[in-house]
């Protein structure tokens, strides 16, 4: 495990950001939009809700060390922009030249007129919504193998506690000059691991409370009742390559790269230019740790 989630950089690297931040448009995601930029083959985004940063990067590195393959690797940055400082994540860009990013919901409007999230709202089963979702893109661009490749998200999803898989933020990549569609590495799950503590789970929040109140997306507000519908239909794929005792070793090298002494300063991940923050605190690793513990002994069937 250690060769592969170590972390290469002894310090957290500072980008400076020279264009417009991304518009990525209403319902891009449930909570609001991040900033975020596309710069030199890399696309990077800023926390806005605590620490989704930290929560790319851990679940990345976790990820990289199980048997799903198309996961995307996240790495931790500050962010120059403005004059301000953001702490943040940057990943590769993954499309090929020439290709988009386009979400089920726009193929389902563009295919039928309705949003694909009201549609399935109509749908009463979870796994004939699952279903639904599933013939819905294999008749449009003739994937054979999105259940598959969606049970994956579902088992990550339920793992990582990801609370933000709406029709917007799922994705297949488009090439229109070959008018053909493929399946989109995994990505943008910073909203796991109870990162938003801005709003929803803040540190005075217990964390029994915390498990409480996390709603599931898109089939259901439950994760597990998303997830077993999805395996009974399509079958069951996430394994980690290592035992689950060892689950908070991906958060080590972290520690020592990017740990900070200073306060968390502002709930958005923002930072004055004198004390800055860009690392992540001893809280947020902690809860970080307890979130993987109580999943691993949970799911302890996928290690």
């Amino acid at each position: 495990m250690r060769e592969t989630i170590e972390f290469q950089m002894n310090h957290i690297p500072e980008i400076t950001i020279t264009g417009k931040n991304i518009e990525t448009g209403e319902g891009h995601s449930s909570k609001g939009n991040q900033l975020k930029w596309e710069q030199d083959g890399w696309w990077y985004k800023a926390d806005a809700f605590g620490y989704e940063s930290l929560a790319e990067v851990v679940v990345s590195g976790l990820l990289a060390q199980s048997n799903i393959s198309e996961a995307v690797r996240y790495e931790p940055v500050a962010i120059r922009y403005q004059d301000k400082i953001y702490r943040g994540c940057r990943s590769r860009n993954f499309r090929a030249q020439g290709e988009e990013l386009v979400t089920l919901e726009r193929i389902a409007r563009s295919c039928t007129g309705f949003g694909l999230a009201k549609q399935m709202a109509h749908i009463a089963d979870v796994g004939e919504r699952i279903g639904y979702m599933e013939e819905l893109v294999r008749n449009v661009t003739g994937i054979e193998d999105f259940g598959i490749y969606l049970t994956k998200m579902l088992e990550i999803d339920a793992f990582f506690l990801n609370e933000d898989r709406h029709t917007n933020n799922i994705a297949l990549l488009y090439d229109p000059a070959k008018r053909e569609y493929r399946l989109c590495p995994f990505f943008d799950m910073g909203l796991s691991l109870f990162s938003d503590t801005r709003e929803a789970y803040p540190f005075g929040k217990d964390f029994a409370a915390c498990r409480e109140a996390i709603c599931a997306k898109p089939f259901s507000r439950d994760f597990d009742e998303q997830l077993d519908a999805a395996n009974e239909r399509y079958g069951c794929y996430l394994k980690f390559n290592f035992p689950a005792n060892r689950i908070c070793e991906v958060t080590s090298g972290l520690r020592r790269m990017c740990r900070t002494e200073e306060s968390h300063g502002n709930a958005r991940g923002e930072a004055a230019e004198c004390g800055v923050q860009t690392g992540y605190t001893e809280e947020e690793f902690a809860r970080v740790e307890e979130v993987l513990r109580y999943q691993a002994g949970k799911y302890g069937h996928l290690f």
